[in-house]
């Protein structure tokens, strides 16, 4: 809830959607009306191999705009890797911020935004509100059907220094516009199809359970999770085929509809320490945690997994809650072996030697504030060890 916001009050941010099969000259069209003159096209190698990165810059030209392209960056963006993209926006004197790729890539436009009005490191910012000034214009363009990166008010950055990642939350992060053209999707490899398919899985579970849920995410969250565990294997198996990619592009939109506005949990939470350790795949790494979050925090309120249970189908949604809960983590533990996610963290290069630290990292990260079960320090390192 926001300041000022009363019992039963609840709010509902999202940017403006675009979505369909060719959509993408509607990004040049929202740049031009959102004022932009010089943006600056924030992607990445892949996208530009893939041929995305020259279509959207000609439709940027036609529009009489004058583009310039940034690429220089890694999967997890570093806080260095921000830094020289604000240095790059300010030394050309950018105006729109137009992000064309994952969740990698819209987080580093975010953070490039934020420095762009409000100076100083990214790291400053870590949290809820740290950024008080008003940011430029974003449009989104995702190639990735799961980080929901494109519509949240969230935007995660890996501190080199302490091996982490940070979390910026606030309200101004939530992008002005998204284009959503699942054409980009064919070009993703299976590893990142698989990733940011189970990332979605994830944002709609743990939104779904989140101390902070509402009538307006929870149909979000539970359309995200039938559509991705009925979708997901067939983009693997058969990457061309549109219907499919137009569904699990909806199923990354309304699992960032709904996590934006209810938040997350202990799987996101955990997520970003190992991620920030190892700069492993977020989603692979919330594919190995999920079952066990689910478990652990099923063990203190089982109902909200009947509810999704009965939402995938299962038959232990009729009996013992109890049962409702391990049902789902089994049917998610199953979906995850068939994409190829490792059977636990040890896999990933997690040692037990790892373990405080990252329950540590866990308990501060600004997601576990809305899980539904507190969890003590010795209690989220045993969390951790049963996903080892």
């Amino acid at each position: 809830m926001g300041e000022g916001s009363r019992p039963g009050v609840v709010k509902f941010h999202a940017p403006e959607i675009v979505f369909g099969e060719g959509s993408l000259v509607e990004a040049a069209h929202a740049t031009a009306r959102l004022g932009g003159v010089r943006p600056m096209l924030v992607t990445d190698p892949g996208l530009t191999a893939a041929g995305w990165v020259d279509e959207l810059r000609r439709h940027l030209l036609d529009r009489g705009l004058s583009p310039t392209v940034w690429s220089d960056l890694t999967p997890n963006p570093k806080d260095y890797e921000v830094t020289a993209g604000h240095e790059v926006y300010r030394e050309a004197g950018c105006d729109v911020l137009v992000a064309l790729g994952g969740g990698s890539v819209i987080d580093a436009a975010k953070g490039i935004a934020i420095l762009a009005a409000n100076g100083g490191s990214i790291l400053d910012y870590e949290g809820v509100d740290r950024a008080s000034l008003p940011i430029p214009p974003m449009v989104m363009v995702p190639s990735t059907s799961g980080t929901g990166a494109d519509v949240s008010q969230f935007c995660v950055v890996t501190d080199t220094a302490r091996g982490s990642k940070i979390t910026i939350i606030g309200r101004s992060l939530v992008p002005d516009l998204t284009v959503i053209d699942p054409r980009l999707l064919t070009t993703m490899p299976d590893d990142l199809n698989a990733a940011t398919g189970l990332d979605a899985l994830t944002h709609g579970v743990e939104a779904f359970v989140s101390l902070a849920h509402n009538p307006l995410t929870d149909h979000h969250a539970l359309r995200a999770i039938d559509m991705v565990t009925g979708t997901l294997v067939r983009t693997i198996d058969d990457p061309h085929h549109m219907a499919a990619r137009a569904a699990m592009a909806q199923a990354s939109l309304e699992a960032g509809l709904a996590f934006t506005n209810a938040i997350l949990g202990a799987t996101h939470a955990m997520s970003h320490q190992v991620g920030g350790l190892l700069d492993q795949p977020h989603g692979v790494i919330n594919g190995v945690l999920l079952p066990h979050v689910i478990r652990f925090n099923g063990a203190s309120d089982p109902d909200p997994y009947v509810t999704i249970a009965a939402t995938l189908g299962l038959d232990e949604a009729r009996g013992p809650a109890a049962d409702a809960v391990e049902a789902v983590a089994a049917r998610i533990d199953d979906l995850s072996r068939r994409v190829g996610v490792p059977r636990g963290l040890k896999q990933l290069g997690v040692t037990e030697g790892d373990l405080p630290r990252l329950a540590e990292g866990a308990l501060r990260d600004a997601c576990m504030s809305t899980n539904p079960r507190t969890a003590t320090h010795e209690q989220m390192i045993e969390l951790f060890r049963t996903a080892l």
